[in-house]
C-alpha cells in the first residue's frame, strides 16, 4: 500500500491549484444521478452511494442548492449511464486503472485509447492488471478532537483495517464490504467525513526515475481530465525526490 496515501496528499495540493471547479462538480453531480438510479432512492438516509456521494460534494464546496437541484433531476433524468473501467501501461510499466461513467459507451472508449496512443500509454486487455490493485473503502476525517487511540478502539468492530495520520487529517482503510458499517460508525460518533471513496489500492508500487515517473503521471493527468473519467489509479511509488518535484511544479 506504501505511496497511495502520498499520491492522495499530492492530489489534494494539486486540486486546489488545477482541478477546474466545473468539472469536478460535473463529476460528482453524475455520481449522485447513478447512486439515485442504481440505489433506487433519492434519501440518502436509505442510499450509502448518496449519502457518500453528497458527503463528497460538500468536501469540495459544492453549494446546497447544486446539490438538491441534482438530487432532484437525477429522478427524471433519462440519460443512462454505464460503468466502464480500463487498464493501460504508462512510461516505465507502470500500471494505470481507469474508471468511467459515461452515456456514450463508444465515444468513451475511443477518448481514452486516443488519450493514451497520443500521450506514450498503451491500452490493456480487461483483466491483464486488475490483479494489482485490491478495492478499498477510504474515509478521509479531521484529526481534531479525537485521538488516534480513541479511534482505533471505537472503529476496529466496523472493519477498521488501517489508520494513517496525514497531518491535519486521518485516513480510514476498511475492505470493501465494510464501507457501510465504517459509514455508520461514524455517523454514530457524529463524525463527518471530508471524503468517503472506493480507491485501487496497489498491492506493490513501483519505482521509477523521476523523468520517467513526471511524464507517467502527466500521463494520468490527461486520463483524468477527460470528461467521462471518474478516477484513475496507479502502482508509481511517490519518492521523495518525485514529491518534491511535484511540489516545484
Amino acid at each position: 500500500m506504501s505511496g497511495h496515501n502520498k499520491w492522495s496528499t499530492i492530489k489534494r495540493k494539486k486540486g486546489a491549484i488545477d482541478a477546474k471547479r466545473s468539472k469536478i462538480f460535473s463529476r460528482l453531480i453524475k455520481e449522485i444521478t447513478v447512486a439515485i438510479k442504481e440505489g433506487g432512492n433519492s434519501d440518502p438516509n436509505f442510499n450509502p452511494r448518496l449519502r457518500a456521494a453528497i458527503l463528497n460534494a460538500k468536501g469540495v464546496n459544492m453549494p446546497k442548492d447544486n446539490i438538491e437541484r441534482a438530487i432532484k433531476k437525477a429522478d427524471t433524468d433519462t440519460n443512462s449511464y454505464e460503468e466502464l473501467t480500463f487498464e493501460a501501461t504508462g512510461q516505465g510499466g507502470v500500471a494505470i486503472f481507469i474508471e468511467c461513467l459515461t452515456d456514450n459507451h463508444l465515444r468513451t472508449v475511443a477518448s481514452i485509447r486516443s488519450i493514451l496512443n497520443k500521450k506514450g500509454g498503451t491500452m490493456g486487455k480487461n483483466g491483464s492488471l486488475a490483479y494489482l490493485f485490491e478495492r478499498k473503502a477510504i474515509f478521509t476525517i479531521p484529526a481534531k478532537n479525537f485521538t488516534r487511540d480513541f479511534l482505533e478502539l471505537e472503529l476496529i468492530d466496523a472493519g477498521l483495517e488501517e489508520l494513517e495520520d496525514d497531518g491535519d487529517r486521518l485516513i480510514i482503510t476498511v475492505k470493501l464490504e465494510d464501507f457501510g458499517n465504517m459509514q455508520k460508525k461514524l455517523e454514530e460518533l457524529e463524525i463527518e467525513p471530508e471524503n468517503s471513496e472506493f480507491q485501487r489500492i496497489p498491492n506493490s508500487t513501483k519505482i521509477l526515475d523521476k523523468d520517467t515517473a513526471l511524464r507517467a503521471l502527466k500521463l494520468i493527468e490527461f486520463i483524468e481530465e477527460d470528461d467521462d473519467v471518474q478516477n484513475v489509479f496507479h502502482d508509481i511509488e511517490m519518492t521523495d525526490d518525485l514529491s518534491q518535484a511535484l511540489d516545484e511544479e
